[in-house]
């Protein structure tokens, strides 16, 4: 029983330890409140980025007059929040790579839209839409309480209110 209970013990005490060094993607790091390293953040809001500007020039398109308002703003926001941090790393401030396409999940979401039309388009959208901004204001949340770059830190500090915002748009765009 000593020896299960001290196994028990040292796992939930390497837990912190673990969860930090496994990539966001796993979902550990949200699930504890564990903030991203810098590599994976940078990563995961350039993907959030690349995402929501693909997905609402599809919807500038495809949608009905409130939500072509709404994707003609998120257009304008993330394009401006990319440029920000494209900044930061070719400024050298931020060390870290910035990927160049969506991930398999992102673009399977973006395949999902591109073969929709009308209500079923819009509703996937906005759906798409809430879950991209609560998984973006997590990241957000954890890298400005926790980053390990005092710039990017104060970066994503500064924009967390603006996707608490676009979450908000987003939610009320079915009301």
């Amino acid at each position: 029983m000593k020896k299960h209970f001290l196994v028990v013990a040292c796992c939930l005490a390497a837990a912190p330890a673990l969860a930090q060094s496994l990539s966001e993607k796993s979902g550990l790091n949200s699930l504890v409140g564990t903030s991203p390293s810098t590599a994976d953040f940078v990563k995961e809001a350039a993907i959030s980025d690349m995402f929501e500007i693909q997905s609402s020039q599809l919807a500038a398109e495809r949608s009905d007059d409130a939500t072509k308002t709404y994707a003609k703003q998120m257009i304008a926001d993330h394009e401006k929040t990319s440029t920000e941090m494209k900044g930061m790393v070719q400024g050298g401030k931020v060390q870290a790579s910035l990927p160049t396409a969506l991930d398999s999940t992102h673009q399977s979401k973006l395949d999902t839209l591109k073969g929709l039309q009308g209500k079923d388009f819009t509703k996937q959208y906005h759906d798409d839409q809430v879950k991209a901004h609560k998984d973006a204001v997590d990241l957000f949340q954890r890298y400005a309480k926790g980053g390990d770059n005092p710039d990017l830190k104060a970066w994503a500090g500064k924009t967390q209110p603006a996707l608490e915002h676009h979450l908000k748009m987003a939610q009320d765009l079915d009301k």
